[in-house]
C-alpha cells in the first residue's frame, strides 16, 4: 500500500478508457485510494485489446491495459440497462470521486451526468477528462493523443527543419492530461467542502506545460520553432556525436562552458570572440558544436558522461529504454512492480509504479490488473445484492 499520508479510505469510480483517465486513476490507486473500474459488459476498457502482444490483447488483458490498471477492482455493468444503472447509482452513493473520459455529453445522455449524480452523492468530486474541455467550438471533436499533440503545437516544435513536425515518442498528451486530472482531484479532496465538477482539457493540459515556449511567444514575440536536439536557451547545450552514439551536454552556465572547453583540450575556444558570451555561443551554436565534436567523437558517450559529470558539467548518454530500466539507478529504487501471478495473463509481468517516493518509500498496490468484471460479484454483494439477484442481472445482460 501507499505510505502514510495517502488517500486511504477514498473510493474512486474509474469509468475511463485507454490512457488519460486510467493513468489518472493509476496515480490515485498508488496513493492509497480504492479504485473501482466500471467497465462495459462484454467490452471493457478498449486498452484491454491494445498493445504489442497480440495474444494478451485477444485475452482482453492487453499490454496497454496492464500498464496502468494494477490495484484496481473491475465491475462490468451495462449502463443502458435499468438494473445496471440502479447498481451503478448504488456505487455512486458510496464514492468520493468519479472519473470519466467520454466525449462531452455522453454521461448526460445516459442520464448519469454530474447534476444527476450529485443528487445521489452531493459530496461527489466528478472529473471529466476530454480532448478540448466541456465547452468551445471543438467540444464535439474526437480527440486522440496524436491529434492533441498536433493541435497544441507540440509537433510543430519537435524535430528539426528536415525531420519535423514530429510527434513525441510516447502518448504525451494522454499522460499529461492524466497527471493534470490526478492533481486536480487531490486538490478537490482537500477542499473544506467536498463536491465539485472538474473539467480537464488534454489540449489545455499540454499547453500549460509549454510555459517557456508559449511565453517566448507571448512575452518576447519569438515564434516557437523546431530546434532538433539543441537547447535554444543556451550553448553548448544539446546532443553531441560521440564515437558510439549521442551525448547530451548542458553547459548552461558560463563556468560550465569554461570547464567543458578545458576538459576537452579546447581552451583556445575560450579566447574566440564568437563564443565570448552566452548570446554569442547561441548565435554560433552549430559552429561551436562542430568544434567540440572533433574531440567528443574520439571517445564513447558513457565515458564522456562520467568524466564531465565528475568535473561539474551536466552530461548523459542518450540511452535505450531497456538499458535505463536495467540500470542500477532505476533497479535499486523500486520503480517496477513484479506480479508473479496475474489472472487472465498466465505469466508474470512487470509494470511501472509512480514517479515519486514518500519518506523513502515507493507508493505501491498489492494486486495486479484485473480481468474484466473480476470483482462484479463481490462488489454487488457489498451493495446488498443477493446471489440470485446477481445471477439474474448477469442473465439479463445488466452485469458481467
Amino acid at each position: 500500500m501507499a505510505p502514510a499520508g495517502s488517500l486511504d479510505g477514498i473510493r474512486v469510480l474509474d469509468l475511463t478508457n485507454v490512457l488519460a483517465g486510467p493513468f489518472a486513476c493509476h496515480q490515485l490507486a498508488h496513493l492509497g485510494a480504492e479504485v473501482i473500474k466500471v467497465e462495459a459488459v462484454g467490452q471493457g476498457d478498449l486498452a484491454r485489446n491494445l498493445g504489442a502482444d497480440p495474444a494478451l490483447s485477444a485475452k482482453g488483458m492487453g499490454v496497454s491495459f496492464l500498464a496502468q490498471n494494477a490495484g484496481k477492482r473491475s465491475i462490468a455493468l451495462n449502463l443502458k440497462h435499468p438494473d445496471g444503472i440502479a447498481a451503478f447509482l448504488k456505487l455512486v452513493a458510496t464514492a468520493d470521486v468519479l472519473v470519466e473520459n467520454f466525449r462531452p455529453g455522453v454521461m448526460t445522455r445516459l442520464g448519469l451526468g454530474y447534476e444527476t449524480l450529485r443528487k445521489t452523492r452531493p459530496q461527489l468530486i466528478y472529473c471529466a477528462i476530454s480532448g478540448y474541455g466541456q465547452t468551445g467550438p471543438w467540444v464535439k471533436r474526437p480527440a486522440y493523443d496524436q491529434i492533441i499533440q498536433g493541435a497544441s503545437g507540440v509537433m510543430s516544435i519537435t524535430g528539426d527543419d528536415q525531420s519535423g513536425p514530429l510527434r513525441a515518442g510516447y502518448p504525451l498528451a494522454d499522460t499529461v492530461g492524466g497527471l493534470t486530472a490526478a492533481m486536480a482531484i487531490c486538490a478537490a479532496l482537500n477542499a473544506p467542502k467536498r463536491g465539485q465538477f472538474i473539467d480537464v482539457s488534454m489540449l489545455e493540459s499540454v499547453l500549460a506545460t509549454m510555459g517557456w515556449v508559449v511565453s517566448n511567444h507571448l512575452i518576447a514575440g519569438v515564434a516557437p520553432a523546431p530546434n532538433g536536439n539543441e537547447n535554444p536557451t543556451s550553448a553548448p547545450s544539446g546532443a553531441f556525436q560521440c564515437a558510439d552514439g549521442l551525448l547530451n551536454i548542458a553547459a548552461n552556465k558560463d563556468e560550465q562552458w569554461v570547464l567543458l572547453a578545458r576538459h576537452l583540450g579546447r581552451a583556445d575556444l575560450l579566447d574566440d570572440p564568437a563564443y565570448a558570451t552566452r548570446e554569442d555561443r547561441k548565435r554560433n551554436r552549430l559552429r561551436l558544436k562542430a568544434e567540440l565534436e572533433t574531440v567528443l567523437t574520439t571517445g564513447n558517450a558513457r565515458d564522456w558522461a562520467r568524466a564531465l559529470n565528475a568535473i561539474g558539467v551536466p552530461a548523459g548518454a542518450v540511452m535505450q529504454v531497456p538499458e535505463i530500466l536495467s540500470h542500477s539507478q532505476i533497479a535499486t529504487r523500486d520503480l517496477l512492480a513484479h506480479y508473479e501471478t496475474v489472472p487472465g495473463v498466465g505469466r508474470p509481468i512487470d509494470v511501472l509504479r509512480t514517479g515519486f517516493m514518500v519518506d523513502g518509500e515507493r507508493p505501491r498496490v498489492d494486486t495486479p490488473p484485473p480481468p474484466l468484471g473480476a470483482a462484479t460479484d463481490s462488489l454487488l454483494s457489498e451493495l446488498g445484492y443477493s446471489a440470485d439477484d446477481i445471477a439474474a442481472m448477469k442473465e439479463q445482460g445488466a452485469a458481467q
